[in-house]
């Protein structure tokens, strides 16, 4: 799997890295057949106090792009957050895939007790 973090007006420091990588590993637990991910961390200044934190990711699988973004106060929890949004939706996906060759599983069986009666 190819590994790119980058940053939009923050540096992306080690910890930030480790921190992303760390997250990563519970989504390659469910689902191996990843191609490339690319993060994106930025620090978007609204105001002159108040400091956006957005993450946002780009995960390739065989056969489709899954993009999540998160918006937060802090860096980490936006990371946190975009972690658990990206875990459903490649459960969801997996899932998918699981049921669709089931039931084409299911079709040529069906298919095939009846060619021989």
């Amino acid at each position: 799997m190819n590994l790119t973090i980058s940053g939009h007006h923050v540096e992306v420091t080690p910890s930030i890295r480790n921190y992303v990588q760390s997250k990563l590993e519970r989504i390659t637990r469910h689902f191996d057949q990843v191609i490339a991910t690319h993060v994106i961390v930025a620090v978007d200044n609204l105001a002159e106090k108040e400091k956006r934190q957005k993450a946002e990711i780009n995960l390739q699988l065989s056969g489709k792009i899954l993009h999540v973004e998160s918006v937060a106060q802090d860096l980490y929890a936006a990371i946190d957050t975009l972690m658990d949004r990206l875990d459903r939706q490649v459960v969801k996906y997996k899932t998918m895939l699981q049921d669709h060759n089931h039931q084409a599983h299911k079709r040529m069986s069906e298919g095939g007790a009846e060619a021989t009666a």
